[in-house]
């Protein structure tokens, strides 16, 4: 309707221009309302703002107090390797100093979430993506998936002192040490073999990850989600992929 309105009043304007004017402005109105096919770098671009602003909604959720602990599947908990030490200090009655150290940990990472997007949108910008279109219409998380695959290193290494900051910054290296001092104390007591900034670093990265994966499968499946002009341009061509289920 809105493209036989549109020609109509080119035809309406012109008509007394004679049938060369008439023609001229119709392939032009033709060219203007054609679809625009997708370039590779229109995908790209697509894919990096789904990245963008999967990150954005996903570092807001998580930097929010109880963005990790009051999620059971992102909870940063005692790593399995402290297990003999937590047990042993929750029976002679120190279950709430363990408790609190876990709380210190899921604090770290939510503060640290929340300086996190400088580094994730520079991991974004940076990333080529060969098979931009093999992403587009691939899996639910596909893009997810790539991203991870491809700069978990990268990102591990950056955001690790961001982490190893904000534990000392909320006192949960204080906690810890303070639990190894007294688990040191016990008789026959092995003192464990952990790097808890690289345990909370991991398992930050593993929460944000997931977080993530979440938003671009919304961003897909919803347009809703599709916050943009580029968003809605680039998810609203790709059919919805069948679940296999």
């Amino acid at each position: 309707m809105q493209r036989s309105a549109a020609r109509l009043a080119i035809v309406s304007t012109v008509l007394l221009s004679g049938c060369e004017t008439l023609d001229t402005g119709l392939r032009t109105l033709d060219g203007l309302l054609a679809p625009q096919e997708l370039t590779t770098e229109t995908i790209v671009a697509g894919l990096k703002e789904a990245l963008r602003v999967g990150t954005d909604r996903s570092v807001k959720a998580l930097s929010q107090s109880g963005g990790y602990f009051d999620n059971e599947l992102l909870r940063v908990k005692v790593p399995e390797k402290l297990e003999p030490v937590t047990n042993a200090l929750r029976k002679v009655g120190l279950s709430s100093q363990i408790d609190t150290f876990e709380r210190k940990m899921n604090e770290a990472a939510e503060r640290a979430a929340a300086k996190a997007i400088p580094v994730f949108g520079n991991a974004i910008r940076e990333m080529s993506f060969e098979d931009a279109k093999a992403l587009l219409s691939g899996g639910d998380t596909a893009i997810t998936d790539y991203f991870s695959e491809k700069t978990r290193d990268d990102l591990t290494a950056l955001y690790k002192p961001v982490v190893t900051r904000t534990m000392a910054d909320v006192g949960a290296a204080r906690a810890y040490d303070s639990l190894i001092s007294k688990y040191n104390a016990l008789p026959l007591a092995r003192k464990p073999d952990v790097s808890l900034e690289s345990y909370v670093t991991a398992k930050a990265l593993d929460g944000l990850f997931l977080r993530l994966a979440a938003m671009e499968k919304d961003i897909r499946e919803n347009p809703a989600a599709r916050t943009s002009a580029l968003l809605r341009r680039v998810f609203g061509s790709v059919a919805p992929q069948a679940s296999g289920k």
